[in-house]
């Protein structure tokens, strides 16, 4: 393929990819200098905390080509998610009520972004032949904002999310490996200049310095990776967050301009924008896996979602609703549970 139809291909895998719905699509070289030696000491420095497979994955993570042998291109897709939902700040401000990251609302975007991007690699497929194309959702060992960045997609903000001068950070990434020659587009500059505002703005202090992020400390790590108990001095800190956290997100100056998504699978379900947590921690486990069916939140299991609500309901305002929703919860037959019901009693004197 030559240089003039490599460059037709792929602005007809630009429009395919506006007609399938994405928010926008750059491509990428299979090259990523220095992100080895920067993953190796963000490893080393023990910041992964349990996700064991960032270091059982580290070199692929970096070289593409290990990934995918033959990979000479990268497609990268960006879907905006940004939710028409109750206003996020309120409902952090208002303690009674249980805060769900933006992303996690609505349906569960590995989903949606796995089906569209298998349709695109299907009409490449069908277009120039059989060939090398693999789709990856957070499903394999994919430097994600490394690529997107190096495609011109955004720029790595010093929160480590990627952003966008017109979406911000609310959307999702995904990407197609190819071995077709397709051209790499141009990167675009950092725009944070000598804002801190995601650094200052973290509960936890989670962001460390502009770019290097300590998972260990991190509410989103805590509340959905971590699979035993959050540490007692964090816990404080986590508020009414009981699945994720937005704080450097809701803060970032160029979020004022992300629209809203016009997926509505993303629209927020089961009024979790608005719950309270004396209704969401009285959920069965089979209410709990009814109502996440085809959700990201079902994956940490309902265990895990009453450990995390627990420690809301400690850091809850006290009343007679909140006591006696944690006295129920007491006996509890996990002993996980338990233990943070015991934190939160005690909280309430």
């Amino acid at each position: 393929m030559d240089a003039e139809n490599s460059r037709a291909l792929a602005a007809r895998i630009k429009d395919w990819s506006r007609e399938l719905g994405f928010s926008a699509v750059q491509i990428a070289g299979p090259e990523l200098p220095g992100a080895e030696e920067n993953l190796a000491a963000w490893l080393s420095a023990g910041y992964h905390g349990e996700l064991d497979y960032m270091a059982r994955h580290g070199t692929k993570r970096a070289h593409p080509r290990e990934l995918l042998p033959g990979t000479r291109a990268v497609i990268v897709v960006r879907l905006d998610y940004r939710p028409d939902a109750t206003d996020a700040e309120a409902n952090l401000r208002d303690s009674s009520r249980a805060y769900v990251s933006r992303y996690a609302l609505g349906r569960d975007y590995h989903k949606v972004l796995r089906s569209r991007l298998q349709k695109l690699a299907d009409r490449l497929a069908a277009e120039v032949g059989p060939g090398g194309y693999r789709a990856f959702v957070d499903s394999a060992p994919v430097m994600e904002v490394e690529l997107a960045s190096r495609a011109g997609l955004g720029w790595r903000g010093k929160h480590t999310l990627l952003l966008d001068r017109n979406a911000g950070s609310w959307f999702f990434l995904g990407e197609i490996f190819t071995d077709l020659p397709l051209p790499a587009d141009q990167t675009v500059t950092d725009h944070c200049g000598t804002c801190r505002a995601c650094l200052d703005a973290c509960p936890t202090g989670a962001i460390l310095a502009p770019y290097r992020l300590d998972a260990r400390r991190c509410i989103s790590y805590l509340t959905i990776e971590l699979k035993g108990s959050i540490p007692e001095s964090l816990r404080p800190l986590v508020g009414n967050r009981i699945y994720g956290c937005d704080d450097c997100q809701l803060c970032c100056p160029w979020n004022r301009y992300a629209p809203l998504t016009i997926e509505r699978g993303f629209a927020p379900r089961n009024g979790l924008d608005q719950a309270t947590l004396v209704e969401l921690f009285s959920w069965s486990e089979s209410v709990f896996v009814a109502r996440h069916a085809g959700s990201a939140i079902r994956r940490i299991g309902h265990e895990r979602w009453l450990r995390n609500i627990a420690v809301a309901l400690g850091n809850a305002p006290t009343s007679p609703e909140v006591i006696a929703a944690l006295e129920a919860r007491r006996d509890d037959d996990s002993e996980l549970v338990r233990e943070h019901v015991r934190w939160a009693l005690t909280r309430h004197g």
